[in-house]
């Protein structure tokens, strides 16, 4: 816990690792969806005419979306496929964030029993000299800071 009046600086969004169950894919360039929404139930009481009660209901996660340049590596693209092909495989994952020198940890996000919904490929231009960029969409059950 920092001391009263010590500088405390937000971790930086660049410096991440994607850990996905026997998975080694590296590299990636962006991870977005991190969230989740809690339903609100609206619920008024007898003889209370005047304020409406809400209570908490069902949780959804925000889908992830990773994006990494693409290689020759094919591990991600067979696991979309096995799912494409009617055999759902289920990995459980982590975003790790590590500090500036890149050698602790300083956040994590594990996430359940994620599944791939969505294969991207990047558009292909003759023209440009951009990086070929692959992005998978992961929906997942649960979403966890540690």
């Amino acid at each position: 816990m920092p001391k009263t009046g010590e500088r405390v600086d937000p971790f930086r969004s660049f410096n991440f690792l994607v850990e996905l169950d026997g998975i080694a894919q590296g590299s990636f360039t962006e991870c977005s969806g991190l969230g989740s929404t809690t339903e609100v139930i609206e619920n008024r009481e007898g003889g209370d005419n005047v304020t409406v009660r809400k209570l908490p209901g069902k949780t959804s996660y925000t889908d992830i979306s990773l994006k990494w340049g693409s290689t020759t590596s094919t591990e991600l693209w067979e696991w979309r496929l096995q799912i494409v092909q009617g055999n759902v495989v289920r990995k459980n994952g982590s975003i790790v964030v590590f500090d500036l020198a890149n050698r602790t940890e300083v956040a994590r996000w594990n996430f359940a029993r994620a599944w791939p919904t969505k294969w991207d490929g990047s558009g292909l231009n003759a023209k440009g000299s951009d990086i070929l960029i692959e992005t998978l969409v992961l929906a997942h059950e649960g979403l966890m800071r540690v």
